[in-house]
Parts: C-alpha cells; sequence; structure tokens
C-alpha cells in the first residue's frame, strides 16, 4: 500500500465491513479487497420470488467444474404484464436510485458505455454506438450490431444496421457507420457517422489498482482527409440537434458533442455552424416510432465463437477472450424477456464468472438459444436489483470497489450501488396488464 495512506481503517471501512459482515461475507478489511475477493466465493442459495405479476426471480449456484462455480441471478419478464424501458443518463446512475425515484420494481445494468480513469478527459455521450433517450436518438451507430428497441411501444432485439437517413437545413442525406466493412466512396449524398466508439482505449500499469485506463486526446479525432469536411453534431432536449463545430480536412474530437458526420468537401456550405440536424430513419426505422434504445453486446453464440473486434478498442481490451468474467445477458423469446446475471469476483480462485464458451454452454443447458442470447456490460458492471417485500436487494458484483483517484485516498467499497452506470433496464408492471 501507497506510504501516503494510513493502514488504520476509517470508520467509513469499519460501517463497510459491518454490512458485508451482515450479508454472510467475512471481511476483515475493506482496503485488502483490492488484493483479495476470495470472501465473496460463496454459493447463494436457491431461491425464488415473484417481484411482481409476470416478474419472476430466480438465484442458484451453477458448478463449472474443478472446484469453480458462477452465482446465477436470473429476472423474466411477462411482457403481457410487465414492461422494460432502456434507461440511459450521461452522467450515471445506480440501479437502487432508478427503484426510489420512479415506478420501477426491479434493474438491471445495461449496454456498453465508455469508461476511463481520466475524469477531465470524457465523451458528451458516453454510451456506445446508437442511444435513443425517451424517444430521441442522441447517438447514432458507427456498426451494425445487435440492438435493443421499443419500437412502437414494443421491445424488440435484433441487429440494427449502421445506416440511415437524415436532414441537415432540410437537406436530405444517407449515413453510414465508419466501421462498416463496405464504405462509400465521398458521395454528395452520403455522410459518415464517427463518434465515441471510434475511440482507443489503453491500459497502462498502476501500481495501487493494477492497471490506468485513458484516451489520448490528442490522437481522439477524426481521421485526417483533405477531401472532406466533419461536422461536429450536438443534442440538447431543448434545441435537438444542431451542428456545433466544422473541421475542414477532418481532425474532429470524438468526444466534443453526441457525434460526428463527415461529408464530402464540396458539401462545407450546407453544415454551417447552428445548421439543424434531424435524424428520420436507423435501418429503415422511422425514428419517431422509437421510444428508447442501445446497442448491445454480440450474441452469446458470436462471442463463444471467435473474437468480436467490433467492442475491442473502444473498450480497451475484448471482454469476450476465452476468460472468466462475470457475464450479463439479455434474451427475447415471443412476449417473455429475461435478463441473466452470471457473477464473479476476479480475485477470487474459484469465482471469477464465466467464459463465454461457458456462457453458451449454459444457456443451451437451459434451453435458450444461444444465438438470440445478447451480451451487456459484463465484469464490475454486472449487476440487478428488485424490490422485494418492500425492501430493496442487490445482486451481483458486492466485491466492487471505487478506485482511489490520488495518492491519499483510500479504496472505498461500493459492492450496493456498484460502478456508476450510463445505461440501465428499468423494469415495472404494464398499466392494465393481465393478472
Amino acid at each position: 500500500m501507497n506510504a501516503l495512506v494510513s493502514e488504520l481503517p476509517s470508520d467509513e471501512d469499519q460501517q463497510a465491513v459491518t454490512v458485508l459482515r451482515a450479508l454472510g461475507y467475512r471481511v476483515e478489511d475493506i482496503q485488502s479487497l483490492a488484493r483479495n475477493q476470495r470472501a465473496f466465493a460463496i454459493p447463494v442459495p436457491e431461491r425464488q420470488i415473484t417481484i411482481a405479476p409476470g416478474i419472476r426471480f430466480h438465484a442458484t449456484a451453477v458448478e463449472l467444474g474443478e472446484g469453480c462455480f458462477t452465482n446465477a441471478f436470473t429476472l423474466r419478464l411477462d411482457l403481457e404484464q410487465a414492461q422494460v424501458q432502456a434507461v440511459t443518463r450521461p452522467n450515471g446512475l445506480h440501479l437502487r436510485d432508478l427503484l426510489a425515484a420512479d415506478a420501477a420494481v426491479a434493474a438491471v445494468s445495461g449496454s456498453f458505455s465508455f469508461i476511463s480513469d481520466d475524469l477531465s478527459y470524457q465523451p458528451a455521450e458516453p454510451n456506445l454506438d446508437f442511444c435513443c433517450r425517451t424517444g430521441q436518438v442522441t447517438s447514432l451507430p458507427t456498426a451494425s450490431k445487435p440492438a435493443f428497441l421499443t419500437h412502437h411501444g414494443q421491445a424488440v432485439i435484433g441487429i440494427l444496421k449502421a445506416s440511415g437517413k437524415l436532414r441537415i437545413q432540410e437537406r436530405p442525406y444517407r449515413w453510414v457507420g465508419s466501421k462498416e466493412q463496405s464504405q462509400p466512396p465521398h458521395e454528395p449524398d452520403v455522410l459518415t457517422v464517427f463518434g465515441a466508439a471510434n475511440c482507443r482505449v489503453r491500459y497502462t500499469d498502476d501500481p495501487r489498482t493494477g492497471f490506468r485506463r485513458d484516451v489520448d486526446s490528442a490522437t481522439n479525432i477524426t481521421p485526417p482527409d483533405p477531401t472532406a469536411v466533419d461536422f461536429v453534431v450536438s443534442w440538447t432536449p431543448e434545441r435537438g440537434h444542431r451542428v456545433t463545430g466544422v473541421h475542414l480536412g477532418g481532425g474532429a474530437d470524438l468526444f466534443a458533442e453526441n457525434f460526428v458526420l463527415r461529408a464530402a468537401r464540396t458539401q462545407a456550405e450546407h453544415g454551417r455552424l447552428q445548421s439543424r440536424v434531424e435524424i428520420t430513419q436507423v435501418d429503415g426505422l422511422d425514428v419517431h416510432s422509437l421510444g428508447g434504445g442501445l446497442s448491445l453486446g454480440p450474441s452469446v453464440a458470436d462471442a463463444a465463437a471467435g473474437p468480436c473486434p467490433g467492442y475491442d478498442q473502444c473498450l480497451g481490451t475484448d471482454p469476450f477472450r476465452d476468460t472468466r468474467h462475470a457475464r450479463t445477458l439479455i434474451g427475447l423469446r415471443g412476449r417473455e424477456l429475461w435478463f441473466h446475471v452470471l457473477d464473479g469476483a476476479p480475485l477470487s480462485d474459484n469465482f471469477r464468472g464465466v467464459t463465454p464458451a461457458e456462457t453458451a454452454e449454459l444457456c443451451a443447458r437451459e434451453g435458450l438459444d444461444p444465438r438470440h442470447v445478447y451480451h451487456l456490460d459484463g465484469g464490475a458492471s454486472s449487476k440487478l436489483a428488485f424490490i422485494s417485500a418492500g425492501t430493496t436487494e442487490v445482486a451481483g458484483s458486492m466485491h466492487y470497489l471505487r478506485w482511489p483517484r490520488s495518492a491519499g485516498q483510500l479504496f472505498r467499497w461500493q459492492g450496493l450501488d456498484g460502478r456508476v452506470l450510463r445505461s440501465a433496464f428499468a423494469v415495472s408492471r404494464r398499466p392494465g396488464g393481465t393478472r
């Protein structure tokens, strides 16, 4: 431990140890959890409860062989009686906040977002690729990926193509994601989308936390192209989308606003500062039919089959490599939607989560088609919360620590709240649902 940090437990540490012991975890010292998390390797007892009509929770321990296991927490929703909403907040949220503030009776951690330890350089829109917030598309996808959508009020999961239509000052354009394999030339009516998902997160060693994540702001820009012009687009609830920056020849900051539209340089005159941008279609869908949505991770089958290059650069490391991690999954079959949290603590010996292949095997064992179950943000983000008998309960990532920001700070246990999330799924009763 850094010599500048006191090794005596603080009052906050003592309170955290008391809470952990009451929850059944034999923790002696909070600071030691940054090196050893064996205390969390406890199989959960079998448990099934009905949170509300059509909303069921199941907890069970799952053996993985050779003494290893995961704790599986499952939330199953009958969409005739329950409804789910993708909630996104650039400033962050905790699951328990959703339960306290809204009509939600359960909540699950959301999809992939930008994570960095450099608080001074963060994207204006941290949700990676597609994001639709309360009926407003705030971020366009750079690549075709699976997505969760609320379309005409119904939950839908499927591949969302990174293409569509928009207007700048009433002039129509087609747009395509910058990571699509087939890129059209600079045609007058075709724009290319860049955003936070184009960033490259780098990992460096850190003596206290093990590693540090950040982005080199000087190189975190759109690629240079003397034949192009980049329109930086911002979104506010009051004014919608507006062009707030124009960069001839590229070099626009990927984090400055919600996304960047690249056009042929001959189109520079059509995207002046404060020009209104109106997104009209995403993958052929009228945006007015969308109530919310998020890009998802790959299907369980695709992740188990091999590398998923569309995700690793903007996350810093590929979360789908053949290593055990906590995982969060989402799937939809007919009118049943389910979430799975497969828990694990990385600094334990036998409770580190599951590999992509083990994830596919567990899904198949439960009768779920791995081709139609998708990854949400895993690791320390894997968490769900619900209200049972008037009490808020949480499951997953109980080992979570908030890292110190300076040499004089301690690790802080935040297992009940977990990591600050940029997106989540809020589950509530459906008004007028069948009983």
